[in-house]
C-alpha cells in the first residue's frame, strides 16, 4: 500500500479520536495496581491470583496480535478497532458484576482481546498517512496518552472509590468507550487497500517479519525487558510500596499518579525532541545502547533500598526505561508499509505476553520465597533481582546480534 499523506489539521484530529480509545485501553490496563488492596480484600487473593488477573488482560491482548496484524492490513484501522471495541464493552461491563475470582478473570480477558486494536489500530494508520520521519514522534505520543490513562487509573480512581464504587468506576468505562466507537465510526478515514494481485504476492507474510534478523533480535527485549517493566508500572510498584515500603493504598495511589505523570511529561518531551536528536546522529539504536544500562541502575537500587525504596525510586526506573519505547517504531520502520499491521502486531505480541508472564511470574516468585520462609521484603527484592537477571541477558542478545548498528 503507497502512503497516504494527510493534512496536518485532518491528522492531528485523527489523533484526538485515537488517543481516546487509547486513553481508555491504558485506564483498564493500569488499574488493577489501584484496585488492588479492595480487590484482594472482598475476593480474598493472594499474590499469585493478583497477578494472574492484572496479567489476564494482557493475555487476552496478546491472543489477538497475530490475527489483528492481518485484520488491520486487510481492513484498516477503522473497521478494526471499532468492532474490537465492542467485546470491550462487554467485558467490562461483565467486570463490573463479577462476584468471583474466576469472573474477574474471563471479563479481565475480554477487555485485553477488546482493547487490543487500541494501539496497533492507529500505529498501522499512522505508518500510511504520517511522514516517516514523525513515526516516532506519534509513538511516543500515544504512549504520552498511555501515561495520561495510568495517571487516571491512580489517584482519581481512589477519590472515586468511596463514592460509587470500583463497580460503578467499570460501568462510567463501558459507556465512555460507547462514546469512543461512534467517533471512530464518524471521523476516522476508510481504508482504501489499493494492492493489486502482483503487488500483493510481494507485499510479504508474517513469516517474513519473524526471520528477520533484527526483529528476531528484539524478541527477548520486548518479552522481558518490555513486558517486565510494564508489569512493574502497572501492577508491582503498587503492591511494593503498600507490602515493602509501608504505604497506605491511598499514598500507593498517590505515587503511582506522580509516577504516571512525570512519565506523561517525559513522553511529550522525548516524543519532541526525537526527530531533532535523531538529525544530530543519535540513532535509536545508541539511544538504547546506552540508556538501558542505566535503566537496570535503577532497577539495582529499588532492590537494594527495600523498604526504602517508593515513588522516587519506581519514577527513576521507569523514567529511565523510556529508550524501549523506540524498539516498537524502529521495527515498524524495518518492514515496508504492506507489512505495517503484522509487523507491529507481532512486536506488540512479544510485549503482551512479556507483560503477562512477568506480572504472574513476578507473583510466583514472591508466593514462593514465602513459601520457602523469606520475608515479604525479601521476597519482592528476590523476585525483583530474578528479572533484572533476566533483562541483562535480553539485553546482551540484542546488543551482540547487531554489533554493526550500535556501532554505526
Amino acid at each position: 500500500m503507497e502512503k497516504n499523506i494527510l493534512p496536518i489539521k485532518k491528522a492531528v484530529f485523527i489523533f484526538f479520536v485515537f488517543a481516546c480509545g487509547y486513553f481508555i485501553s491504558a485506564l483498564l490496563r493500569a488499574i488493577t495496581a489501584t484496585l488492588s488492596p479492595i480487590l484482594t480484600s472482598e475476593f480474598n487473593l493472594n499474590a499469585g491470583d493478583l497477578g494472574l488477573l492484572a496479567g489476564g488482560y494482557f493475555l487476552g491482548f496478546a491472543s489477538m496480535q497475530i490475527p489483528l496484524g492481518y485484520l488491520l492490513d486487510k481492513h484498516g484501522p477503522k473497521k478494526v478497532v471499532s468492532s474490537f471495541l465492542l467485546i470491550a464493552i462487554i467485558g467490562t461491563a461483565a467486570f463490573a458484576f463479577a462476584q468471583s475470582f474466576a469472573g474477574l478473570l474471563v471479563s479481565r480477558i475480554l477487555i485485553g482481546v477488546g482493547v487490543s486494536a487500541c494501539l496497533m489500530g492507529p500505529l498501522t494508520g499512522y505508518r500510511i498517512w504520517f511522514a516517516d520521519e514523525y513515526q516516532q514522534r506519534a509513538n511516543a505520543w500515544m504512549l504520552m496518552v498511555l501515561s495520561m490513562g495510568f495517571v487516571f487509573s491512580t489517584l482519581p480512581v481512589q477519590i472515586l472509590l468511596p463514592i460509587i464504587g470500583w463497580r460503578w468506576i467499570f460501568g462510567i468505562i463501558a459507556f465512555l468507550i460507547f462514546i469512543i466507537i461512534i467517533l471512530t465510526m464518524l471521523f476516522i478515514p476508510s481504508w482504501k487497500n489499493e494492492v493489486n494481485s502482483n503487488h500483493e504476492k510481494n507485499a510479504g507474510s508474517l513469516t517474513d517479519v519473524w526471520k528477520n534478523k533484527f526483529f528476531r533480535s528484539t524478541i527477548p527485549l520486548g518479552l522481558f525487558n518490555y513486558g517486565g517493566m510494564v508489569a512493574i508500572q502497572t501492577l508491582w510498584a503498587g503492591p511494593w510500596m503498600v507490602r515493602v515500603a509501608g504505604y497506605s493504598p491511598l499514598e500507593s495511589a498517590t505515587g503511582l499518579f506522580w509516577i504516571n505523570t512525570t512519565m506523561l511529561v517525559a513522553f511529550f518531551v522525548f516524543g519532541y525532541i526525537l526527530p531533532k536528536i535523531t538529525k544530530l546522529g543519535l540513532e535509536s539504536m545508541k539511544l538504547m545502547k546506552f540508556g538501558l544500562p542505566i535503566s537496570y541502575l535503577s532497577l539495582l537500587a529499588i532492590i537494594i533500598s527495600g523498604e526504602n525504596a517508593g515513588t522516587i525510586h519506581f519514577t527513576i526506573y521507569i523514567l529511565t526505561s523510556i529508550v524501549l519505547t523506540l524498539t516498537q517504531p524502529a521495527v515498524a520502520l524495518s518492514f515496508p508499509t504492506s507489512l505495517a499491521g503484522k509487523s507491529l502486531t507481532s512486536f506488540n505480541l512479544l510485549i503482551f505476553v512479556g507483560t503477562f508472564l512477568m506480572q504472574w511470574g513476578i507473583g510466583l516468585v514472591i508466593d514462593l520465597c514465602q513459601f520457602l520462609g523469606k520475608e515479604e521484603t525479601q521476597s519482592f527484592q528476590i523476585s525483583f533481582f530474578v528479572y533484572l537477571l533476566i533483562c541483562i541477558f535480553s539485553y546482551l542478545y540484542f546488543i551482540l546480534n547487531n554489533r554493526n548498528l550500535s556501532n554505526e
